[in-house]
Order: C-alpha cells, then sequence, then structure tokens
C-alpha cells in the first residue's frame, strides 16, 4: 500500500526487514557476475610519458617570442596534427594496431578509430590560479592503451616523437612564415616609401627657397634687399649731383678756354692752373666741410697735378717739352680731367641703375616667394605627412622582420620555447584493465541498486493491509477495533511455552543476587 499513503521512517524499517534478503541476493548476484565476466575480459596496459615546456632562455624583454598562441591552445592544434589519419596510419600498419582476433579482419577505419581512442593527452595541473591556468600549462602527459605492454610503449615512444618533432616544425613554419611575410610587407613598405621621397624631393627642387622652412630666411633676405637698395639709390642720386656738378665745372672751364683769341690769356702753365685750382679748393673748404665730395674730388685733382708740377721741376728738359705739349694741346688738363671724371661718373650711373634693376629683381623674387608660401605650406605638410607616416611604418615593419629574425635565430639554437621529455614511456608491468576490486565494488552497487528498484516496485504493487495506518489511509475512516490475530491451540502452548522460559532468564539472574 506504498501508493495510498505517505511513508515514515518505521514504515521504511519494516520493508527493510521484509525484503532486505532481496537487495541482499542481488548485490551479490551484481558482485559475482562482475568477477566471473573479469576473468574473461582481455588485458589492457598503459604506457605513459611526461613532456615539460620549456620556457625560452632568453628573456622576452629582448627578444619577441614567434609564437603567440597560448600553450594550450598549441598542444590542441599538435594534438589533433599529430592524430590525424595520415600520421596514424603508418603507425597502426607498423604495429598491426587492434587488428581482430582469429581469422576476423577488422577494418581500416574501425582501426584508426580504436587507436585514436587508446591515445590520450592529459596537460599538467598548473599552479597559476584565475583565467589563465588553463592557458599556461607547464606540460602534459601522453598516454597509450593496448593489450601488448612492449608494443604500447613503443606507440607511446612514437607518439612522444611525433609531438616533439610536429612542435618542433610547428615553430619553424611559425618563424619562416612570419619572417617571409614581414619580408614582403617590407619591401612594398619600401617601395611606397621610395615613392613618397621622390615625390618630396620633386617638391622641394621646384619650390627651392619657398618651403615653410624658408619663410623667415626670406624675410630677412627682404629686408636686407631693401637696405642694399636704399643704399644704392642713395649712392645713384649722390653720383647724378655729382655729374651735375662735374658737368657744370666743365662748362665753366670750356667757356674760360674758349673765349675769343683776342682777348684770350695766354695759354696757363702747370703751376698757373695748380695755383687756380687750389684757389678753387679754398673756396670749396670755406663752404663745405672737408667730407665732402667736391672737396674730396678737389683734392685728389690738386694732388694729381701737384705730382706732374714735381715731375716738371725734376726733369727741365721734360718740362720744356712739356710746356710745348701745352702750348699744342687744345684742351686745359683740368678740361681733360673734368671729361675722364665726368665719364667715370656715368659708368658708375651705369652700374648703379644695373644693381638697382638686379636688386628690385630680387626683391620680386622674394616677394613671390613670401606670397605662396601659404599653398607651398599646406602642400608641403600634406606630402611631408605621407612621408612620415610612410617612414614610420617602414620603420616600424624593418624593426619586427629583425626581432622575427632575431626569433627564428633563436628557434634555431634550441633557445627558444621547446617541448622537453622528462618522463620517457614507461614499460607497465601489470595491467590498468580490468582492475577486478573496482570492477567488483561496481557490481555490487549495481546488485544493490537492483534490488532497492525491486524492493520499491514490489511494494508498489502489494495491496494488502498491515497496519492502522493502511486502512485508514483505504477507506478514510478512523479505525473502531481491531481482530486479533487468531493462531491455533499448539502454537499458543508453544509461544506460551517460550514466554515463561524467556521470563524465567530474566529473573532467574536476579535471584542469584
Amino acid at each position: 500500500m506504498l501508493g495510498q499513503r505517505q511513508l515514515r521512517l518505521d514504515d521504511y524499517f519494516d520493508i527493510a526487514r521484509r525484503r532486505w534478503w532481496l537487495v541482499l541476493l542481488l548485490g551479490v548476484l551484481g558482485l559475482g557476475i562482475t568477477l566471473g565476466v573479469s576473468f574473461f575480459l582481455p588485458y589492457r596496459y598503459d604506457s605513459q610519458s611526461l613532456i615539460l615546456v620549456d620556457q625560452q632562455r632568453v628573456s622576452d624583454n629582448l627578444v619577441e617570442p614567434v609564437i603567440t598562441m597560448v600553450m594550450s591552445a598549441r598542444v590542441a592544434t599538435i594534438e589533433e596534427q599529430v592524430l590525424s589519419r595520415t600520421r596514424l596510419q603508418p603507425l597502426i600498419d607498423k604495429y598491426g594496431l587492434f587488428k581482430a582476433a582469429g581469422n576476423g579482419q577488422a577494418l581500416p577505419d574501425e582501426m584508426y578509430e580504436d587507436t585514436r581512442d587508446a591515445i590520450s593527452v592529459k596537460p599538467v595541473e598548473s599552479v597559476i590560479s584565475g583565467k589563465d591556468a588553463k592557458a599556461e600549462i607547464p606540460g602534459f602527459y601522453i598516454r597509450f592503451t593496448y593489450r601488448d605492454p612492449r608494443v604500447a610503449q613503443q606507440v607511446c615512444e612514437e607518439l612522444t616523437s611525433m609531438f616533439i618533432d610536429q612542435d618542433l616544425r610547428f615553430r619553424e613554419q611559425a618563424a619562416q612564415g612570419t619572417t617571409t611575410f614581414l619580408q614582403s610587407q617590407l619591401d612594398d613598405a619600401k617601395r611606397k616609401l621610395d615613392e613618397q621621397e621622390g615625390r618630396l624631393a620633386q617638391f622641394k627642387r621646384k619650390y627651392l627657397g619657398a618651403l615653410p622652412d624658408d619663410t623667415q630666411s626670406n624675410l630677412n633676405v627682404l629686408t636686407s634687399l631693401g637696405t642694399q637698395l636704399d643704399s644704392v639709390m642713395g649712392a645713384l642720386n649722390r653720383t647724378q649731383q655729382d655729374k651735375v656738378y662735374t658737368e657744370s665745372l666743365l662748362q665753366q672751364q670750356l667757356q674760360a678756354w674758349q673765349k675769343p683769341s683776342g682777348d684770350a690769356p695766354p695759354p696757363q702753365t702747370l703751376d698757373q692752373q695748380l695755383a687756380t685750382l687750389e684757389d678753387q679748393l679754398t673756396g670749396l673748404q670755406i663752404k663745405d666741410t672737408p667730407e665732402h665730395p667736391d672737396v674730396v674730388r678737389m683734392k685728389a685733382i690738386v694732388a694729381e697735378l701737384k705730382e706732374k708740377v714735381a715731375q716738371a721741376h725734376a726733369n727741365p728738359k721734360g718740362s720744356s717739352l712739356s710746356k710745348a705739349a701745352a702750348a699744342d694741346t687744345h684742351e686745359p688738363i683740368l678740361i681733360q680731367q673734368l671729361r675722364s671724371q665726368l665719364q667715370a661718373e656715368d659708368e658708375a650711373m651705369h652700374a648703379q641703375a644695373k644693381e638697382q634693376e638686379r636688386i628690385n629683381d630680387q626683391i620680386k623674387v622674394y616677394e613671390g616667394r613670401i606670397q605662396m608660401s601659404p599653398a607651398v605650406e599646406q602642400e608641403y605638410k600634406q606630402i611631408s605627412r605621407d612621408h612620415e607616416t610612410a617612414l614610420q611604418f617602414y620603420d616600424s615593419l624593418l624593426k619586427k622582420q629583425n626581432e622575427s629574425e632575431m626569433a627564428a635565430d633563436l628557434q634555431r639554437r634550441q633557445e627558444g620555447e621547446q617541448f622537453r621529455v622528462l618522463d620517457p614511456p614507461s614499460l607497465p608491468d601489470k595491467p590498468s584493465f580490468p582492475n577486478r576490486p573496482i570492477l567488483a565494488l561496481q557490481g555490487l552497487l549495481a546488485g544493490l541498486a537492483l534490488g532497492a528498484g525491486l524492493v520499491c516496485g514490489l511494494e508498489m504493487s502489494d495491496v494488502r493491509l498491515r497496519t492502522e495506518r493502511d486502512v485508514e489511509s483505504l477507506l478514510l475512516l478512523p479505525t473502531l477495533a481491531m481482530v486479533p490475530v487468531i493462531i491455533p491451540g499448539k502454537l499458543r502452548k508453544e509461544k506460551h511455552k517460550t514466554k515463561n522460559q524467556q521470563e524465567s532468564a530474566a529473573v532467574t539472574p536476579a535471584i542469584k543476587v
């Protein structure tokens, strides 16, 4: 009547007293069956090796590792590559793994699946706590399970070598691939940088002197040219004034020299001309300062004439010749000097005018450079920015390529991160399967569970009424009286006799005391 009411603890005890033999029987039966079956199961042996992950011997701050993949993902990738059909099939053919016993022949797919299932790769538990504990593993175990312990050890040894070789190949390919990729990118960046440098050089040649860096120097040169122009214009004005004054002197001398012959005085000698010029110099010194151009010029003429007079007095014969020459000459020496001076002033004015024109041309050039400087600066900034970007990109790629080459060389020297066999594959001395104590315990627990389930089913299907609560839960009415159990006379006498014996046995010790 288990389905009619809620069970209490004493109900469970009653069920256990009634059905314990069934649970125990099924438990012992399960134990015996599993132990019996275990003697017919084939033995399996586990061979295991431990591979330690050696970290890079050179500091990461000096040489960046080529492989940035976390170790757990890297081991998983290598595991899939090693356990692929193309890598395991030669191993299966070499050792004849998992062929069917007797005359039967296993299919290749079945052999491959059984071999793959017999291989397990388990990471070593890391002491690192946190979310990176699974990513950074210090090593991993490789285990192979097979019915022959010697074959299991040999296969585990080859699997260990395959893992190490695949890791080495993986790191070399990663280093070579990174270097090749960076080299192609570096060549492309070098080509773009050359284009930008050529464009920048062409721009500088085109706007030479008008670049943003030349603006201040152009302003300084323009200021200097303005000062030079003022100086040349002042010199030109003074030369023009001197020319006008020289022309007036020449005109006066010509008028004085070209008077009518009747009134003309006799030709002046050098001494007379010197006296006349000294008188004129004295008048100019009274009127002007010693630095005045007219005074300076007249001093030069007087000094030259004094030299001629001194030569004439030193050579009397030459003096007579000079007198004759002076008598025969058409113009006095003063007029000739004034004409020479006038010609020199004309030449000076011509040179100053050309200098003024040259300075004006230069001023126009520099003013044009300054006017076009904003537009040139804008275009120059754009070209310089493109060139700087290309240069920085090229420098960064060059640095990365050098680091990649260092990392690849580190891998070739076996100084980088690598796998190292810490524990070689073991030769198992006892089978890992079947484990009879574990199987016996599992069979016992299974039998007990089956017995408990069977007891529960029997109790659920039992419709007998055993207690007052069973009656009340079925009839939903209170119990007024219970009919006692009627025992036959013989059984009742035996029961009464047994009861008296129990009471006398309980009282006897008390009397003895």
